[in-house]
């Protein structure tokens, strides 16, 4: 009888049979399975009272009468048949919180990399060319981070081991924050926090609010050395708005992981300005994700009143 069944769902390259072993080590008296073929999903999810993985058909969730919890491996659940779930009474958990050490890491290569100007090193490093730049120092700047989830407050938390002053956004400030300032979404309030920001992170979901958030008008407000680095959604960011940005020296630099279009077309304008880093949208990449996910079903697990020996 299988209590859990890891779904054969691929991450970030990450094979799930680690996944299937680092759930059997957090619970020991569970009997966890992987599905390695459709007929093997469809076998195991009859019988497992936990089944995780990113994604579930709402068919085979009405079919099984077993099934208790779904801990998914994404953060975001709006792609799940959520009523189907509901309907059939199974607790949905989700990965809030794997990528935040890694994404905050890769936000502040990004910072360090362009404070201190390595783009310029790296170039004279291939030219095997000795000649002196320079750099500058992050400590005494201003980040403001656009939401405040775990990533978002994780990428705060290492700003302010930088002495880096921060500027939060949420919708809602008055829950307060680890920033030295919290602001909501107006937009002066918002306008008021980019026009002192050296840096300008977007880490929230992609909403109504906060797609196109970076516009024109938020470019023109930003200082002139200003760096944007996006980790969010790429239609948080105008793009057409930003190649102009970028070409007319309004800003510094930016540093996007994601964007829109994505992937970006080898012949995107953005590729060849010398001010812009992109990288795939792997941000997200972390040898430690399985092990994040199994913590989380872990807890998720025991919270539902599973006792699997944790």
């Amino acid at each position: 009888m299988t209590d859990v069944v890891v779904l054969r769902q691929k991450i970030h390259g990450l094979d799930p049979v680690d996944y299937a072993d680092a759930i059997r080590e957090r619970l020991p008296e569970a009997e966890v399975a992987l599905a390695r073929t459709p007929s093997e999903e469809r076998e195991l999810l009859m019988e497992a009272t936990v089944a995780t993985g990113f994604r579930i058909d709402p068919e085979t969730v009405a079919a099984s009468d077993s099934l208790d919890l779904f801990v998914c491996t994404f953060a975001g659940t709006d792609h799940l048949p959520l009523d189907a779930l509901e309907d059939a009474g199974v607790t949905v958990a989700n990965a809030s919180g794997v990528h935040g050490p890694n994404i905050a890491e890769q936000v502040l290569g990004y910072v360090l990399a362009d404070v201190r100007n390595l783009r310029q090193g790296w170039t004279q490093n291939e030219r095997g060319e000795w000649n002196h730049y320079q750099g500058g120092e992050l400590a005494g700047s201003t980040a403001t981070v656009v939401g405040m989830g775990p990533i978002g407050e994780t990428i705060i938390d290492r700003f302010g081991a930088f002495d880096v002053e921060t500027i939060g956004v949420r919708y809602t400030p008055e829950k307060g924050g680890n920033a030295d300032d919290v602001i909501g979404f107006e937009e002066t309030a918002l306008l008021d926090a980019v026009a002192r920001s050296d840096y300008l992170v977007l880490a929230c979901p992609l909403t109504d609010t906060t797609e196109g958030l970076v516009d024109e008008e938020v470019f023109l407000t930003l200082p002139t050395d200003a760096m944007v680095v996006n980790v969010a959604r790429g239609p948080v960011v105008d793009t057409d708005a930003l190649v102009a940005a970028l070409r007319g020296n309004d800003i510094g630099s930016a540093a996007l992981d994601v964007t829109d279009p994505e992937p970006l077309p080898a012949d995107h304008p953005l590729w060849g300005l010398s001010n812009c880093l992109v990288t795939p949208h792997n941000a997200g990449h972390t040898p430690e994700y399985w092990n994040r996910c199994a913590d989380i079903l872990r807890d998720a697990a025991n919270d539902a009143g599973l006792d699997y020996g944790q």
